[in-house]
C-alpha cells in the first residue's frame, strides 16, 4: 500500500495546489488491469490498484472544474525485469523471468501508449495484449473469469 497506493496520494496531494493556482494541469496514475480485478497471488497489490482507482476517480470529479485532468493507466504485462528482482519469501532474488512478463508488450510501445492517452484525455486507458480480455471477462463473461483464475498455479 505505501508504494502503490499511499505514494501516488501524497506526490497528488503536493502538487495539487501548484495545479489549481495555475488553472489545472493533469495527473497520469499509473495502476495495472488487477486495479480492475483480483488475481491469485496478487491480493495486496490489487487492493493497493482498486484503492488508486477509487481515489483518482473520485479525485476527477471533485476537480475537474478547476481544470484538473486525470488519467488512470491500467497496463498487462510489460517487458520488465520486475520478476527477476522480485524478493522471494526469503528475501532473496527471485531470479526468474516471469513467462508473462517475458511476453508483454516493451515499456517503450506502453509509454508511448500513455502519450497518446493523455494527450486525448483519456480518463482510463489499458495497454497490454491479449491478457487486456481479463478485463473485459471479469466484466461480462464472469464465470469465465473464474473459471481461469481458479487455474493460475504458483511456480
Amino acid at each position: 500500500m505505501e508504494v502503490d497506493y499511499f505514494s501516488g496520494v501524497i506526490l497528488s496531494k503536493k502538487l495539487l495546489p501548484s495545479m489549481i493556482a495555475k488553472g489545472g494541469g493533469h495527473i497520469v496514475a499509473i495502476s495495472s488491469i488487477v486495479g480492475k480485478f483480483g488475481f491469485p497471488f496478487r491480493s495486496a497489490y490489487a487492493a493497493a490498484k482498486h484503492a488508486m482507482h477509487g481515489f483518482y476517480e473520485s479525485l476527477r470529479a471533485e476537480l475537474q472544474k478547476q481544470g484538473i485532468r486525470v488519467t488512470v493507466v491500467c497496463p498487462g504485462r510489460i517487458l520488465t525485469n520486475i520478476s527477476i528482482h522480485a524478493l522471494t519469501k526469503d528475501g532473496n532474488p527471485h531470479g526468474i523471468m516471469d513467462h508473462g512478463q517475458a511476453n508483454g508488450i516493451t515499456a517503450q510501445t506502453c509509454a508511448l501508449k500513455i502519450i497518446k492517452a493523455v494527450k486525448k484525455n483519456k480518463k482510463e486507458v489499458y495497454i497490454g495484449k491479449i491478457d487486456l480480455l481479463m478485463i473485459y471477462f471479469r466484466r461480462y463473461i464472469p464465470w469465465l473469469y473464474y473459471q481461469l483464475v481458479s487455474k493460475v498455479q504458483p511456480k
